[in-house]
């Protein structure tokens, strides 16, 4: 077995942080034969594979417990043993991808100048007093410098020697109080071609500041995405390069500047979209309370890594956590929410690919707190236990699962749909000293959650993409504001207007109040003709009307635009805020000829899946229930349920057995993967089962007839392990997975 050491140290919430250097686990040397017999049974092909439709990461090498059966492992990090990790993978069936830190990481060669003779640590991050942004020790937050994209090229290169197949570079990340390093301000003259401002000096330094930190991280990685596609153009291969990264909507909330979507148009092939519960229960404001709302906040997270590549090409990885970063939860507390960012995650039926799990170490043998912390008298002992078993094989059952999301069958039941909100990575422009804005991101957050609460599936909209003919979103109605954020660019605005005189309502809502419409930007360039005291101002009359254009609704081409002099902030502190908003937005249906529905539930339907949301805070209605015959996903036991409701606060995944071929047996649920499913001759049904080796596997099988005996490995199992459901005719069977596979014969 893996032994495991932590080292405390300074822990940060992010998704490479307890494989980081504030605190690090050590794996020792594995002795694969120890752990487990080898296995007679040959591992039949998966024809699925090749789609690479799940994923994970780890820097360990395998083992028999970590046999999650997806179709990626993405090796982490650079060091000796980088391609004995590889090759390991490989060998176990496994496309191999590899990850590594673009922000921080082992870069010492870099900082002391053993690259290129020229020391780099006046490159790392620094706040306005002085203090180095660390990631412990010597492991600092760069600042990247010209020859800082080359270092990385370096390392990438290894990892395509070592038989990588696609590259990750993670988390592209600048620190909103960073920006005072002497690398930083040698940066700012040669981009500004003027002496460095303090970013906290004025609104203009602190925006201007963020643009250059965007930049800074874009060349870089430019830099590293031309490297690949030279090698490929010499070798023949065809290895992509993929950004994992969290969402604009939490960078901002977070306060980190990353280049976002910009990225696809350098050259990124994708995302892994990180989010998890650690970002999603950054808490928000609804109706004047302050609180998590995970399951919101998550939706709204993977929505705008969905729209970034859905407007700009490219591939996107929803990434789902069963634990977190912070150990301080119970296991019941991880089990809660990660079935609230999964269920999120799945309301995206753009998306079927996933990340199922970072570091399967710190999942499957981390040991966490029986009570949460919240939970917990003060100084009462903290008592740890490893993963409950029945969230082992909830967990390996929904990672089955995800392999299947491909589906083209997609229906909902929800509110009304086709209603955006439109973000900009200008959101994290504005989130420092001397004046930040909101604190929860209420602009955003204002328009968004008195939407969503009623069952509306809004989508953001990414603001830069809309020039971008052809791969638009189809929203019918675009709520906007330039507080919290604004245009990047007049090119926007043109797009905009377009879309708007094409049929789309906008409805916008700002009061003008935002400091940072001062900042020296294009909209009041006057060497390049601009002379407007507000972005609004342009956009207004791009969309034919006066500037000064008091509110109301104004008819414009085919579509119109319903202008409110509101701060959306302001709104969230209010109890009755959001009925404003609300109002505004059942104007805009009426206006665009779109029915306007409200639920208190949000239910999909993605071939005989069903994913479904109970919300609170919402209207007042009945709870929705559906009747049927239908697997449940989210518990261990695979149990048949034949009336389904969604309370508030309930989460729902669930395998729709009246939506399934009945002709022929077949494996329906399954904490383990399962291949060259059969019926012999003989009236048997046979099949190759594979799973980590310590987690239980549970099956729930459509068959013909009640079995008469079941098989493992050519051994009867005993009756107690299987049972029969004659209503629905199928079978759940239950036995430990093996990561060598196991052949199971149903006689």
């Amino acid at each position: 077995m893996i032994q495991m050491i932590l080292i405390a140290g300074a822990m940060t919430n992010f998704r490479s942080r307890l494989f980081g250097f504030g605190a690090v686990l050590i794996a020792s040397t594995i002795a694969h034969a120890a752990d487990e017999p080898a296995s007679s049974n040959p591992r039949p092909a998966d024809p699925g594979s090749s789609l690479e439709r799940t994923c994970f990461q780890t820097h360990a090498n395998w083992a028999p417990w970590m046999q999650s059966r997806s179709d990626v492992a993405i090796c982490y990090g650079i060091n000796r043993n980088l391609p004995a990790r590889i090759k390991q993978w490989k060998d176990q069936g496994y496309i191999t991808h590899f990850m590594t830190g673009v922000s921080w990481g082992v870069y010492q060669d870099y900082l002391y100048g053993r690259f290129d003779g020229i020391n780099h640590v006046d490159e790392a991050q620094k706040e306005r007093d002085g203090k180095t942004i660390s990631h412990g020790g010597d492991v600092y937050y760069m600042s990247p410098g010209e020859r800082f994209g080359e270092f990385l090229c370096k390392g990438v290169k290894q990892a395509i020697d070592a038989g990588a197949d696609a590259i990750h570079l993670e988390e592209p990340e600048f620190w909103v109080r960073a920006g005072y390093s002497e690398g930083f301000k040698r940066e700012w003259k040669a981009y500004y071609r003027e002496d460095w401002i303090p970013p906290h000096s004025s609104p203009d330094a602190q925006y201007r500041a963020s643009k250059l930190k965007y930049y800074l991280y874009r060349r870089a990685l430019k830099q590293v995405f031309d490297f690949v596609k030279a090698e490929n153009a010499k070798t023949g291969k065809h290895i992509k390069c993929y950004v994992p990264t969290h969402s604009l909507i939490n960078y901002a909330s977070w306060k980190i500047v990353s280049p976002e979507s910009s990225l696809i148009r350098v050259g990124a092939d994708g995302f892994i979209a990180q989010v998890w519960t650690g970002t999603a229960r950054t808490p928000n404001v609804y109706r004047g309370a302050i609180k998590e709302r995970t399951f919101e906040t998550a939706f709204f997270e993977y929505g705008a890594m969905m729209n970034v590549v859905q407007a700009s090409g490219g591939t996107v990885w929803f990434l789902n956590d069963p634990i977190e970063d912070n150990p301080d939860h119970s296991w019941e507390d991880y089990r809660v929410n990660w079935e609230s960012t999964l269920t999120a995650s799945l309301l995206w039926p753009q998306v079927w690919r996933f990340e199922v799990m970072p570091w399967p170490e710190r999942i499957f043998h981390g040991r966490y707190p029986k009570i949460d912390k919240a939970n917990r008298k003060p100084g009462e002992r903290v008592e740890r236990e490893p993963m409950p078993r029945a969230y082992g094989s909830e967990l390996m059952t929904v990672i089955t699962a995800l392999n299947d999301m491909n589906q083209k069958e997609i229906s909902w039941d929800c509110g009304t749909r086709g209603i955006g909100v439109i973000v900009s990575d200008t959101m994290m422009f504005q989130r420092g000293d001397p004046t930040p804005s909101d604190e929860h991101l209420g602009s955003f957050y204002g328009l968004a959650l008195p939407l969503f609460k009623r069952g509306i599936p809004v989508e953001p909209v990414q603001l830069e993409n809309l020039p971008h003919a052809g791969r638009q979103d189809s929203n019918r109605i675009l709520l906007a504001t330039y507080e919290g954020m604004k245009p990047p660019s007049p090119e926007v605005h043109e797009a905009l207007a377009a879309r708007v005189r094409e049929g789309t309502v906008l409805v916008f809502v700002d009061d003008d109040k935002d400091p940072y419409h001062g900042v020296s930007e294009w909209w009041n360039d006057r060497q390049k003709g601009m002379n407007y005291k507000y972005p609004r101002e342009h956009l207004f009359e791009k969309l034919g009307l006066d500037k000064n254009a008091p509110e109301g609704t104004y008819k414009i081409g085919k579509g119109a635009l319903i202008y409110k002099k509101e701060s959306p902030a302001a709104t969230t502190y209010r109890p009755q805020g959001a009925d404003a908003i609300v109002d505004l937005v059942r104007n805009a249906c009426a206006t665009a000829g779109l029915e306007y529905r409200e639920t208190n539930a949000l239910v999909l339907r993605r071939g005989p899946y069903v994913i479904g949301a109970g919300l609170d805070e919402s209207i007042d209605a009945p709870v929705k229930t559906i009747k049927g015959r239908f697997v449940d996903l989210f518990a261990a036991s695979l149990p048949i349920v034949d009336s389904v409701s969604f309370g508030p606060g309930s989460r729902r995944f669930l395998i729709d057995l009246d939506r399934l071929p009945k002709k022929d047996p077949r494996v329906i649920a399954s904490s383990c993967k399962t291949l060259d499913a059969k019926a012999t001759a003989e009236g048997a049904f046979t099949f190759y089962a594979e799973g980590p080796s310590e987690v239980e596997a549970v099956l729930r099988i459509f068959l013909k007839a009640k079995p008469a005996e079941v098989r493992i490995d050519g051994k009867a199992l005993e009756a107690s392990a299987y049972d029969w459901d004659g209503a629905t005719e199928t079978l759940r069977l239950r036995f430990m997975n093996s990561a060598s596979g196991r052949r199971v014969e149903i006689r």
